[in-house]
């Protein structure tokens, strides 16, 4: 076998598991999203509605889109940021009624 042979089966052999690697880092950022986005949900119902509503919406999508292997973590980050805006609005659409003014108390 030449050197220039195993040159060039060691050159293939590299890129491939270079090409492996990067499918598994962009596959664990997709991942990542998902989890992001769950949790950006999960927080979103007690504190920053209308700013983590929108994220785990846009985060859980972005998932899904590209193909992630936690499917029903980026589906729950959606209903989640959907569950989000739809307190805001019923907090938004009580405070209204009331008095005047809108805020948050915990106690």
């Amino acid at each position: 076998m030449a050197p220039a042979d195993t040159l060039q089966r060691t050159v293939r052999t590299s890129s491939a598991r270079t090409d492996s690697a990067r499918a598994d880092a962009t596959r664990k950022d997709r991942d990542g999203k998902a989890v992001v986005g769950f949790i950006a949900g999960l927080v979103g119902l007690l504190v920053g509605n209308p700013v983590l509503g929108p994220l785990a919406i846009v985060l859980g999508a972005m998932s899904l889109r590209g193909g992630t292997s936690r499917r029903g973590r980026a589906l729950l980050a959606i209903g989640l940021g959907v569950a989000d805006l739809v307190v805001f609005a019923a907090l938004a659409l009580h405070a209204a009624a009331g008095p005047g003014g809108f805020s948050w108390h915990f106690a």
